[in-house]
């Protein structure tokens, strides 16, 4: 018993050093343990939350897509609200182009077969008895008047009117009412572009409110080819609408032309 408690005695810091060890070891095992067991939790929360956020992820991505969709076939609406009235408008233009290129063909067929039996200067002749086409299709919107005044609505005023005036829609064919040759073709801020024909006898014809006429000065046009088309009426016949202003005169005096037309 002695022996026993001398040997603790003499070795008791060694026995005290590995009781520390023993107890630190053992300390450490169950920190271990104890943070292997709340560890598992964790991995688990981060696993849903990994996968939460894959799903928003997902979700975004969807309505993004959705988005761009939507906008994609706004545009395409959009993109054909635009396209239509330019589809119209190019119907407008290519049905100018086609009737200029039409008059244009029938000046130069004209040409080609009047150019034997064209009058020489001073030749012209025209026939009372035959008369005058009606150069457009259309209703006489402003009467010839030289004996008293009529109203001219974008005027605000009662004039003479030494012409009449024929309603027709912008692009309507204009038909030389006789045959004659061209001796002017001007532009005034009344009538517009306005050709001058002389139709022989004393009589001149006068075209006015035209527009792509085919022809030049000098040229001899038969009765009834295309010598223009209405244009948009000028600021002096506004309220009055497309027209062509067609006067006759007899010797340089303003004559109704409303009584030769057939």
């Amino acid at each position: 018993m002695r022996k026993t408690n001398t040997f603790f005695w003499r070795n008791r810091y060694k026995i005290a050093v590995v009781c520390m060890l023993i107890a630190a070891v053992g300390f450490t095992g169950v920190y271990l343990y104890s943070g292997r067991e709340k560890s598992e939790p964790q991995k688990q929360q981060v696993a849903v939350k990994d996968t939460e956020q894959k799903e928003e992820i997902k979700n975004s991505v969807t309505a993004k897509a959705d988005i761009k969709e939507e906008d994609t076939e706004e545009q395409t609406a959009r993109a054909s609200a635009v396209i239509e009235p330019k589809s119209s408008e190019m119907k407008d233009t290519e049905t100018a182009t086609i009737a200029k290129e039409d008059a244009a063909v029938e000046a130069d067929t004209q040409t080609a077969e009047t150019a034997a039996k064209k009058p020489a200067a001073g030749e012209l002749h025209f026939d009372t008895e035959t008369g005058l086409l009606w150069p457009v299709s259309g209703s006489v919107i402003l009467d010839y008047s030289m004996d008293q005044t009529v109203y001219f609505t974008t005027l605000d005023q009662y004039k003479y009117n030494p012409a009449v005036i024929i309603s027709g829609n912008v692009n309507d064919k204009v038909k030389a009412a006789a045959s004659g040759k061209i001796v002017d073709i001007s532009t005034n801020e009344v009538t517009g572009y306005t050709v001058t024909m002389d139709i022989g006898d004393g009589y001149t014809a006068i075209y006015g409110q035209l527009k792509e006429v085919p022809y030049e000065t000098g040229a001899y046009v038969e009765m009834g080819n295309t010598i223009g088309f209405v244009s948009e009426p000028t600021k002096y016949f506004a309220l009055e609408g497309s027209n062509l202003y067609f006067a006759l005169q007899k010797d340089g005096e303003p004559v109704d032309p409303v009584e030769f037309f057939q």
